[in-house]
């Protein structure tokens, strides 16, 4: 339930991403599991992170205590208890919501941290002699929190960031969130009770070292022992896991963004879509899907744009390219200028993946194809396409493990007659029923 550790011993180191965007394991002598970064960057002018999933921890507590210890939340509960000559510290730590006593051990002088690194309210007691010489409950009201988002991600961010706001509504805290510099822009304004920065800024600032407690938000792939996450993000969705890693209501809600507020991009109504991503099971693997879409939409007068950051993407022989029809809006453009593209569009069409996310929190109705995730994985939308009669779901499956640098990730067909059959056996005609539908209740009164 906890970590003890000598005086001396090596604090955490940070972990390090590799080549192909997972996460290296942690040193021997470091205990602590290794949490993997969200997805790979998406397809939606957001770069990957270039070495470290997030800044570490201050090498010390950062609150001061009597007697010479220190104590903080900045990667769980931490108690340093300096060496004692005479006598022994007794420490005990507790779950105050549950009543568990978590933790206890009587010492010379050891680094405690505990196990869990999502929210607890921790309570400390800590005696000497048997008698109490400091006691503390967790309480972050006008005190400084950090939460770390991992950098690279538009929609984990997109999906994650309501419940970073829930938690300072609910704590009243001095919140500080760390996050892309290409995001920041878009929700900063609507947020003026928050400060953000990057994750340079962070550290050149020295936030960690003044920071009360810390909480990491990212899919923690192989924390099979609930480090990092009290439950299995493939259980409960991508968006709502942040709500049980912060410990607030895990109802689904979108973020306000700051939307350009100047006339429509262009006069006509048009659609917006997206048809890249990160990885080829991400992808509408139908080869006549897209075309038929963008046949349907202009036969209907509508114009559509496509706005991903690459005309095409793709590895080896799966390449996706700008479908034929579409008007191109790809290229490196600011979120604020693609979310007012989305916002004055009739609908957006994509998949699972960032842009999806930011037609969402833009109120755009949002027709999601995807087959690799559940639909408990997106935000909920009456527009959600996938064929329950092929293979589906292996991103919510806990028996199968995403591989990031593995862009024909297909678990169980992979190099078969089926690979990626979960979006090929996704028609056209599907989603274009879903498509007009989203076009109907938008123009209903």
């Amino acid at each position: 339930m906890a970590v003890l550790k000598p005086l001396g011993a090596p604090h955490l180191r940070p972990v390090e991403d590799d080549a192909q965007g997972a996460v290296s394991p942690p040193p021997s002598d470091a205990p602590e599991p290794t949490p993997a970064p969200a997805h790979a960057a998406e397809a939606a002018d957001v770069k990957p992170a270039a070495k470290s999933a997030y800044p570490p921890p201050a090498e010390r507590p950062t609150q001061e205590g009597p007697l010479g210890l220190r104590f903080d939340f900045n990667m769980g509960a931490r108690l340093a208890l300096p060496e004692r000559t005479e006598g022994e510290w007794h420490i005990r730590l507790k779950d105050l919501d549950t009543g568990n006593i978590l933790f206890e051990n009587s010492n010379k002088g050891a680094l405690i941290a505990s196990s869990k690194r999502f929210y607890v309210r921790f309570g400390m007691e800590v005696s000497v002699g048997g008698e109490r010489v400091f006691e503390h409950a967790y309480d972050c009201r006008d005190r400084e929190v950090l939460i770390l988002f991992p950098i690279g991600t538009l929609g984990d961010t997109m999906a994650w960031f309501p419940y970073a706001a829930r938690f300072q509504e609910v704590h009243g805290c001095k919140l500080t969130c760390a996050l892309s510099g290409l995001i920041i822009p878009l929700i900063k304004d609507r947020y003026p009770h928050i400060a953000f920065v990057t994750h340079e800024e962070m550290v050149e600032r020295k936030l960690a070292e003044q920071a009360y407690a810390t909480y990491h938000l990212g899919l923690f792939f192989d924390d099979k022992d609930n480090i990092w996450q009290p439950t299995d993000f493939r259980m409960v969705g991508l968006h709502r896991t942040a709500g049980y890693i912060l410990g607030v209501d895990p109802a689904e809600t979108p973020p306000l963004i700051t939307i350009e507020e100047r006339e429509r991009p262009i006069p006509e109504p048009y659609v917006c879509i997206a048809v890249q991503s990160s990885s080829g099971c991400k992808m509408w693997n139908n080869p006549n899907g897209w075309r038929e879409v963008v046949a349907h939409l202009k036969a209907r007068g509508l114009r559509v744009v496509c706005i991903d950051q690459k005309p095409v993407h793709g590895s080896g022989l799966l390449h996706t390219y700008i479908p034929h029809g579409s008007e191109d809006q790809t290229g490196d453009r600011p979120l604020t200028e693609r979310a007012h593209w989305i916002k004055h569009a009739e609908a957006f069409v994509g998949l699972s993946s960032g842009l999806a996310w930011l037609a969402w929190a833009a109120g755009t109705p949002t027709v999601v194809v995807s087959g690799f995730t559940h639909p408990t994985n997106e935000f909920t939308t009456p527009y959600r396409v996938i064929n329950w009669h092929t293979c589906n779901s292996c991103w919510n499956d806990p028996a199968v493990r995403f591989k990031h640098d593995d862009f024909m990730w297909c678990p169980r067909h992979q190099n078969t007659d089926r690979h990626f059959e979960c979006t090929r056996l996704i028609t056209g005609a599907h989603v274009i029923a879903h498509i007009d539908r989203a076009l109907a209740d938008r123009r209903s009164p």
